[in-house]
């Protein structure tokens, strides 16, 4: 019998500042595996955007480069075709003439990401995003590293200009980067695990809320170019489900 709750033992510590969400995340999923190094060298190794923040996949490259393995199930569209996992389809190739024909500069930085995440070792896959899938993964014990959609996650107010201020009418939605450490199976919400030490849900880092919510706001996340759940493992904690 699975458990009805579960509760990994993930220590957040707060972000620094208002772009260093996910290296705070991976150094937080680091600890869990008893990586002792320090939240400013993760900070500082971590690829930076020229507008502040990062992508899942500077994350998980900095894993593998640690000797970690990872995987990403990605539900990006704006990056990933569905039609390209499937048998026989070299997803690198397909990545490299999509970067040919399409002029987005972000779009073109971020393949680069990937592309050196699959010479590495990553694993891409593409599956349903449901509650089975994040029960599964936690009840191996695996952490989840998700960038996702603040705005969705918090019912929060859109943001406009340099200094995130908010604005309802001319703001965008935000991203954010949380790791799920959690499940209460009859109440049916996940334990997040914030650096932001702002979130509307508690004084603490670390909340329950309803993992339809979560589910939301990790495929709203693709309106900020991550959309993802990121699973990092040492080798010899590699499961099935994220082989």
């Amino acid at each position: 019998m699975h458990p009805i709750t579960l509760r990994l033992p993930v220590n957040m510590l707060p972000q620094p500042d208002e772009t260093t969400c996910g290296p705070t995340c991976l150094h937080a999923v680091y600890n869990y595996w008893g990586a002792d190094v320090p939240l400013p060298e993760v900070i500082a190794r971590t690829h930076r955007m020229t507008h502040g923040g990062t992508f899942a996949i500077f994350l998980a490259c900095d894993a593998l480069r640690q000797g970690f393995q990872a995987t990403i199930y990605t539900y990006n569209l704006t990056v990933f075709d569905p039609t390209w996992f499937v048998p026989g389809v070299d997803i690198a190739e397909r990545l490299q003439r999509q970067r040919e024909v399409k002029q987005d500069a972000r779009l073109r930085h971020v393949t680069e990401g990937y592309l050196e995440f699959l010479r590495l070792g990553g694993r891409l896959r593409l599956t349903d995003l449901s509650r089975p899938l994040i029960r599964g993964l936690l009840r191996r014990n695996l952490p989840i590293i998700t960038g996702l959609s603040s705005t969705y996650l918090y019912r929060a107010v859109r943001e406009y200009g340099p200094d995130d201020a908010p604005d309802d009418i001319r703001g965008l939605p935000s991203g954010h980067f949380v790791v799920i450490a959690g499940y209460d199976r009859k109440k049916r919400t996940v334990l997040v695990a914030d650096p932001y030490w702002r979130h509307p849900y508690s004084p603490s880092h670390e909340y329950w809320v309803s993992i339809d919510r979560v589910i939301g706001a990790v495929l709203l996340g693709i309106v900020t170019h991550d959309a993802n759940l990121l699973v990092i493992y040492p080798p010899q904690a590699a499961p099935k489900e994220a082989a």
